[in-house]
């Protein structure tokens, strides 16, 4: 029988890598396998980071997103590329927010950090296969771009807006 253990020190370094990274961010496979019929994974992640708004219809594949560690939002977009939703959610003291966020394969969605230190689980089903393509809509930018940044910027207003008012609901903010 085994045991693995991801302990404080372990995530506090998932958290330092991802300060040092270019792109604010750090995932740490707990999968031994893309194979293996249950991907896990934690991903430290800081403000600013840009995670392309995508979704998975081809393979549809739900996935579970669970707070270790400080503030996150997902972000729901409907095919045009306005914000149709924007669920907080987190850990920690004084967090009054639920913890835990599934979102179905099918719809449009991105994950902001909200504060330093932010440490996420994700789960979702496998196998996954690292050649099938990515569904990235055209209204997104590329990572790496300026427009990434201006864009990232925009959608960090917005979800810190609902936060900031209590709205988990119907953030309808056009892109």
């Amino acid at each position: 029988m085994s045991a693995t253990e991801f302990d404080a020190a372990m995530l506090d370094e998932l958290t330092r890598r991802a300060v040092a990274s270019p792109r604010l961010r750090q995932h740490h496979n707990i999968h031994t396998s893309y194979t293996d019929p249950c991907q896990r994974l934690l991903n430290a992640i800081e403000p600013g980071s840009y995670l392309r708004p995508y979704k998975h219809s081809v393979t549809p594949r739900s996935k579970l997103l669970v707070a270790l560690r400080g503030q996150f939002a997902v972000v729901l977009f409907d095919d045009g590329g306005n914000i149709e939703r924007v669920i907080p959610f987190g850990a920690g003291d004084g967090v009054s927010m639920g913890a835990s966020v599934e979102v179905s394969g099918d719809c449009w969605n991105s994950v902001l950090s909200l504060a330093h230190g932010s440490v996420l689980l994700e789960v979702k089903a496998g196998p996954y296969n690292p050649d099938e393509p990515n569904e990235f809509p055209s209204w997104a930018p590329a990572d790496g771009t300026p427009e990434a940044q201006e864009y990232a910027r925009m959608l960090g207003n917005a979800a810190r807006k609902h936060v900031s008012a209590g709205q988990a609901d119907d953030g309808r903010t056009p892109h």
